[in-house]
């Protein structure tokens, strides 16, 4: 099946080129964020998937770690700039890429899906995210979800802590008793993970149509119930180790797994530093649960890669696209990194512990889909970025009025039927 795809790529690749680069098959350079424990394992997988069917193509290996890839889209963005670009990088599907869009960075793949029926292979959720004007520009590898609420099994247990919170008052109240016993209620780190909580106590406080009307322009950020999502949310911060911090998302799941906090909400990528990394085992050492007040929700993101305007290798770059979609190539990297395949037809057996209730909740038609503001599915890097800087100044000095008109500021006349604009 993967010797055909590629097959279908490479014959038909020249039809939707047109664009002039070169056409060198011997080398691809990739770029990515892929480095740290949890992560790295799977990256490792699906390239050593893409060198078994292209033993004759030479994979060059441009991957810079940390920040959920702000430090990797640092030194590309420098790089793009400068007009040297890899052959492909990797991105968050959605409303991320805009910019490079934009910016005429990316080269349109909408010939790909056509030629080997990639469209029929993808959730229509996926699709939509990664369609921007009726055009598609990356390829997704992966599904992930933002909303859990990772947390020791042991530890729990031995605070007298019988189920995880339902709600975030809930959480609030049980704080007050992990307080008691000395365990920090909840870890966080960096801004990224700071934000990463916020999106999930906002869906968690507003719904899923709310939530997603912030990102659309449906839901004014002045709303009444939205002043009182973010007031949950510094009283949810208020019980985390914000202060005290140090580390990236890893760190933040060091402590639970030592006892010294008791939960942490981040992606299902926690699975695999846990699982693997760590060695622990899925419900008797560590568990998760959906974060406070999102039951039958799934807020998704996916890592994609791309093809990049000017790619020196670009023959060999879509190889790389075609590995990227093929069954084979998703199933081996989601297998290490402990995520969900983006296509609908992988090998459903393979995918066990956590990532079963996973792929059972993403393919439930019963259960409420919506992207991930933190990890680009739902909002483009300008506005992405201005609430960056307005939550970096609320974690300062607790200013809640001032977020939210500076976010509100970011969303005025926005028309989502021009992300870019």
């Amino acid at each position: 099946m993967a010797a055909g795809v590629l097959l279908a790529v490479v014959s038909g690749c020249s039809a939707g080129a047109g664009s002039g680069e070169s056409n060198q098959p011997d080398k691809v350079e990739v770029f990515s964020w892929w480095e740290g424990p949890g992560e790295k394992e799977g990256y490792d997988a699906l390239i050593g998937y893409f060198q078994s069917v292209n033993p004759d193509i030479e994979f060059v290996n441009a991957t810079v770690a940390g920040g959920a890839g702000s430090n990797a889209r640092a030194v590309l963005a420098s790089r793009l700039e400068a007009d040297d670009p890899p052959d492909s990088y990797q991105v968050h599907a959605g409303l991320e890429q805009t910019s490079d869009i934009k910016a005429g960075k990316l080269e349109e793949l909408t010939y790909l899906y056509e030629q080997n029926g990639w469209k029929s292979k993808f959730p229509k959720a996926l699709l939509d995210a990664i369609t921007i004007g009726g055009k598609i520009y990356s390829v997704p590898v992966t599904i992930h979800r933002s909303n859990l609420l990772w947390y020791n099994v042991k530890a729990m247990k031995k605070a007298g802590i019988a189920t995880p919170p339902t709600t975030w008052s809930d959480f609030l109240k049980t704080a007050n008793t992990l307080k008691a016993k000395k365990i920090v209620p909840l870890s966080i780190g960096p801004g990224w993970t700071q934000k990463h909580l916020l999106e999930n106590v906002l869906l968690g406080e507003l719904g899923a149509a709310r939530y997603t009307g912030l990102w659309n322009g449906k839901t004014s950020w002045l709303a009444p119930e939205v002043r009182a999502a973010m007031v949950m949310f510094g009283e949810v911060l208020a019980d985390s180790d914000i202060k005290t911090f140090g580390g990236d998302w890893q760190s933040a799941l060091d402590k639970v797994i030592d006892g010294t906090a008791a939960y942490t909400v981040m992606g299902d990528w926690a699975d695999a530093y846990l699982g693997r990394t760590k060695g622990l085992t899925f419900k008797t050492d560590y568990d998760a649960v959906v974060s406070p007040g999102t039951s039958g929700v799934f807020n998704f993101l996916s890592d994609a890669f791309t093809l990049a305007k000017g790619a020196p290798h670009r023959a060999a770059g879509e190889k790389w696209l075609a590995a990227c979609a093929a069954p084979d190539g998703q199933d081996l990297l989601s297998e290490q990194k402990r995520s969900l395949p983006a296509r609908l037809d992988s090998d459903k057996s393979k995918y066990t512990d956590y990532l079963a209730t996973a792929l059972s909740a993403w393919q439930d038609p019963a259960t409420v889909t919506v992207g991930s503001a933190t990890h680009g599915v739902a909002v483009d890097t300008r506005r992405s970025a201005e609430i960056d800087t307005a939550l970096a100044a609320f974690v300062q000095d607790g200013g809640i009025d001032r977020f939210l008109k500076s976010v509100a500021a970011a969303y005025a006349g926005y028309q989502p039927a021009d992300p870019g604009k």
